[in-house]
């Protein structure tokens, strides 16, 4: 496991929803359930829908009725990214259960797992910036801000796979330690959220 493995897995989520570019279109995920690939596949799946729903989302001509329900299906798929991330986390949790940590090793407060979100969304953005680029009704000047733009993340891209191989190296040595936080989320759980709960009370 390691940030080419993971960077390949999400172009390929992507390369997939694009082939009907839909975000109806339901996933189908070609590993094994018991695979970490599974779900690095699926935390990518997720972004990309909701990237397109955040799209749509900004149309000047979507009906409020559409845009309440598209703003509730994006609230759920945060929910879904953020239980995936959290299983990512457990999956490197247990794969690190032997290693004991050196009495100086630090902990680190963002976990593989979060790093890896945030590889995810990148990928996103390098496959839409490189269709900006791309585009043949634009002008030379949109075209060149993007290729600037794109630059920018492809050199973060090249900085996150580092910090990430180098988090997993720190870990697998004992230099660092990681510890899986859950999110807490509180605005989809009625027993939580005020708004909610205070039509019960």
């Amino acid at each position: 496991m390691n940030a080419t493995f993971a960077n390949n897995l999400f172009r390929q989520s992507i390369q997939d929803y694009h082939l009907t570019d839909d975000v109806e279109t339901p996933i189908n995920n070609p590993y094994s359930a018991n695979d970490i690939a599974f779900l690095l596949y699926q935390k990518n799946w997720i972004d990309t829908i909701q990237w397109h729903l955040e799209d749509i989302i900004r149309s000047p001509a979507i009906r409020p009725d559409e845009l309440v329900t598209i703003k509730r299906r994006i609230d759920m798929s945060n929910q879904d990214r953020t239980d995936t991330v959290e299983q990512i986390d457990s999956w490197f949790s247990d794969q690190f259960k032997g290693i004991v940590p050196k009495p100086v090793a630090r902990l680190n407060s963002e976990t593989p797992a979060w790093l890896l979100d945030r590889m995810s969304i990148l990928q996103l953005k390098l496959y839409h910036f490189r269709e900006q680029v791309d585009r043949p009704s634009v002008s030379d000047d949109h075209r060149q801000k993007a290729q600037q733009k794109l630059a920018v993340l492809l050199e973060q891209e090249s900085d996150l796979a580092h910090c990430f191989d180098e988090l997993l190296e720190d870990i697998r040595n004992g230099d660092r330690y990681m510890k899986v936080y859950r999110q807490m989320k509180m605005y989809n759980d009625p027993t939580l959220n005020p708004v909610l709960y205070s039509n019960q009370d």
